[in-house]
């Protein structure tokens, strides 16, 4: 058999005023061809899972088209346009194909398709026909629409958060879209959208009610004639209609058993709703749990500042609280190209005076006084050889400075915004992080793989950003009403 694989993969925070342009997509997030293999192959990716499955199940993969870029603003006409119109061109010149394996997020808004990956779906089917099975796994914060599932066969979603199981949830959905093309089994999906958000902080699959959930999927999905059941936790700084949590259940052959797995899914998904919500810690009272820990390192997540939601990773909050309350040993990153260049133009011993982060109209804080030395220079390249968050192995910072001040704080300074799921940024450039008191990560969930091992103390705070906590915080124009926790709401009714 012969399968095609291609995605254009974002998650679209309609908050962020920066946009996914073409430019964004181009500076290091498109690969096609064997670029694709070169960039995922032994990696814990979606696309890592769909090389290794098809190699052992002997069935021939071509890549056609990859995109991706660090969660921002939506995606512009022109780069949606221009991405999914090449990877639509070459899937059509170089079929005809026996199955499709799509890597697409399901939190993708793009300026004139709020439900992008239903659009992406649907022109791939418009390609293959009704016959070809079309398989995709999603992130676990997909807004799921009913059109996007209409248009895929097999619809398989992330199970953990932090994100370490993209390459084994590949694996499955290759098996079954593989076992669809053979005839072997006729996939029948069903989807239950629920009038629920769940708060950021609450969204951990090693912790309850999210354990429990979880759980229940797997339970579902091992009953006979099952194939697969999902928890969808959904997005909620994306302003859009499917904007929630969702169930998916997959049964061979009867849609309305699907239907009834997916229903029990969701209904203890709703049972537990109150549970799913979470208020955070202020910035101080995380300064004082700092001062109480005796020993540290004590990770402090920054969530406002999220990257891994969009946020620009130049937030000041904690930094600025850190430096009035005289708080040393502390390391953390920041996106600022501009004072990193400056480092390097300077030179490694360098003395200078910044003003680093908080170089945006989103950004939180201000930017903040710093004198010290430069430490160390790098292109910011670097790699991460175990399953971390989302399975990334490859990274690009860009030019990069480690930059020493006199508050006894260490600042990893990127011209790239990069998610903090890997403590390869920092130890690259010389600096291990078990040796601070007080390290700050951009992020909620997908630092926990990476920095919850050397961590004495994981605490959520409630900072300022674009993926701030409090939902309140926020003017939504597109979501549904009622839901909960912003109006009172009621389990749906089957239709």
């Amino acid at each position: 058999m012969r399968f095609a694989t291609l995605g254009l993969f974002h998650e679209a925070n309609t908050f962020a005023p920066l946009p996914a342009d073409l430019r964004l997509f181009e500076d290091g997030g498109v690969f096609r061809g064997k670029e694709i293999v070169e960039q995922y192959a032994g990696s814990a990716t979606t696309y890592g899972g769909y090389l290794v499955a098809c190699e052992q199940l002997d069935i021939e993969l071509v890549p056609l088209l990859a995109a991706f870029v660090t969660p921002t603003g939506s995606i512009t006409r022109e780069a949606f346009e221009s991405l999914v119109g090449e990877m639509i061109e070459r899937l059509v010149r170089q079929g005809p194909w026996d199955g499709v394996l799509l890597n697409v997020h399901g939190a993708a808004v793009a300026e004139h398709f709020p439900d992008a990956d239903a659009e992406i779906a649907a022109r791939v089917r418009s390609v293959v026909g009704p016959d070809v099975p079309v398989g995709a796994v999603l992130d676990m914060h997909a807004n799921v629409s009913q059109e996007l599932i209409d248009e895929l066969t097999v619809t398989l979603v992330y199970q953990t958060n932090p994100h370490v199981d993209p390459g084994a949830r590949a694996v499955d959905c290759t098996k079954l879209v593989a076992a669809a093309a053979r005839r072997e089994i006729r996939p029948e999906q069903a989807l239950v959208r629920l009038p629920l958000v769940v708060n950021i902080a609450r969204q951990d699959t090693a912790e309850q009610p999210m354990a429990d959930l979880v759980a229940k999927a797997r339970e579902l999905a091992a009953r006979p004639g099952m194939l697969s059941a999902s928890v969808v936790e959904g997005f909620p700084y994306a302003d859009v209609a499917e904007m929630g949590m969702s169930c998916i259940a997959i049964h061979d052959g009867d849609r309305a058993k699907a239907e009834a797995a997916a229903r029990e899914l969701a209904r203890s998904i709703w049972e537990q709703r109150v549970s799913l919500q979470a208020k955070g810690i202020t910035v101080h009272q995380a300064l004082d749990i700092v001062a109480e820990t005796p020993d540290g390192p004590v990770v402090l997540l920054d969530v406002g500042d999220n990257i891994g939601g969009g946020a620009p990773g130049d937030s000041t909050e904690i930094l600025a609280a850190a430096v009035k309350r005289g708080m040393d040993s502390l390391v953390q990153t920041l996106w600022d190209p501009e004072s990193a260049q400056r480092c390097i133009e300077a030179g490694v011993g360098a003395r200078l005076r910044l003003e680093v982060g908080a170089k945006h109209t989103h950004s939180a804080g201000r930017p903040v006084s710093v004198v010290g030395h430069v430490r160390a220079v790098s292109d910011g390249r670097f790699e991460e050889p175990t399953p971390t968050h989302s399975g990334f192995r490859f990274f690009d910072a860009g030019p990069t400075a480690v930059f020493e001040t006199t508050h006894g704080h260490t600042l990893v300074l990127n011209s790239k915004a990069v998610i903090n799921s890997s403590l390869q940024q920092l130890l690259s450039v010389g600096v291990d992080p078990a040796g601070y008191r007080i390290v700050v990560a951009k992020g909620v969930n997908s630092p926990r793989a990476a920095y919850g091992p050397i961590a004495k103390r994981l605490v959520v705070v409630d900072t300022d950003g674009v993926t701030a906590m409090g939902l309140d915080r926020f003017t939504y124009q597109n979501r549904a009403k009622p839901l909960y926790p912003f109006e009172d709401a009621e389990f749906p009714e089957q239709s």
